[in-house]
């Protein structure tokens, strides 16, 4: 039986008369990235706050690395929770903190491990988005998409197995939102990180979807993705409380469904 990163199944939520799910079941399988789309107030964010443990549902069940999680208790859920990275809409960063310390701050503040070692781990992973030498900045002097590649290095620090994006690209520029989708990329291809990316930018959604990220020597470059690469990601497409489309990009761009048509239009 497959362990997956991420398992729903049956699952189902509503507050009072308002029904957000109803017996949603999907899985995330190791090392790929589970798109979430549908339209304003279908359940996308709704989808992470289960996951973190932040709202239980009415019904069916929820496994995060084989633990069941949809019963725990509040003890229960940090150490489960301390396997998940999360990257929110405008990068929730603080502001009277550098970005050393904003990125290692759960280091600092949670664990014992030496200052030095933290620091080589935030030298580590804001090298690894390309911002090594802002590790002495303020978030101020940062620009948009430089916040929300500051916030990925930040839910890297720990090492997780599984990162939850909160709508990552919103209200940043295309250009400035590709070098986002990039980061997203190589944590999926160079990583393994598993992902569950919740979006209404169907642009950069489709970006992710199709290109791969290839190392060679210190370079790396991002390329249309090969059919087992492009396999990797899939799309989970929320509708009324249930699942509209589950599947590969290249699948729901040819889907005959009037209702998926008209959305992507």
């Amino acid at each position: 039986m497959t362990e997956f990163a991420i398992a729903f199944e049956k699952v189902s939520l509503a507050f009072d008369d308002k029904v957000v799910l109803r017996d949603v079941s999907f899985s995330l399988e190791r090392g790929h990235t589970k798109i979430v789309i549908g339209a304003s107030g279908s359940g996308k964010s709704t989808i992470l706050r289960l996951i973190l443990g932040l709202l239980k549902p009415d019904g069916g069940q929820i496994r995060i690395n084989g633990e069941r999680v949809d019963q725990m208790h509040e003890e229960a859920l940090m150490k489960v929770r301390a396997g998940l990275g999360m990257v929110f809409q405008e990068g929730a960063l603080f502001d009277s903190l550098t970005v050393r310390e904003n990125v290692g701050y759960q280091l600092f503040e949670e664990t014992t491990m030496p200052i030095p070692e933290v620091d080589a781990r935030v030298g580590e992973v804001l090298g690894f988005v390309g911002l090594g030498e802002f590790v002495g900045r303020m978030p101020s002097e940062l620009s948009g998409g430089q916040r929300r590649r500051v916030a990925i290095a930040r839910a890297l620090t720990s090492k997780p197995k599984v990162l939850l994006y909160d709508e990552p690209t919103t209200g940043l520029d295309p250009i400035t939102a590709l070098t986002v989708d990039d980061e997203i990329i190589k944590l999926r291809d160079l990583e393994g990180v598993s992902a569950i990316l919740v979006t209404h930018q169907l642009r950069d959604a489709f970006y992710v979807a199709t290109h791969e990220a290839v190392k060679q020597g210190d370079q790396i470059t991002f390329v249309p993705a090969s059919p087992e690469k492009a396999a990797m990601t899939e799309f989970l497409m929320l509708k009324d409380g249930g699942v509209a489309f589950e599947g590969a990009a290249d699948a729901l761009r040819h889907s005959d469904d009037p209702y998926l048509k008209a959305f992507l239009s």
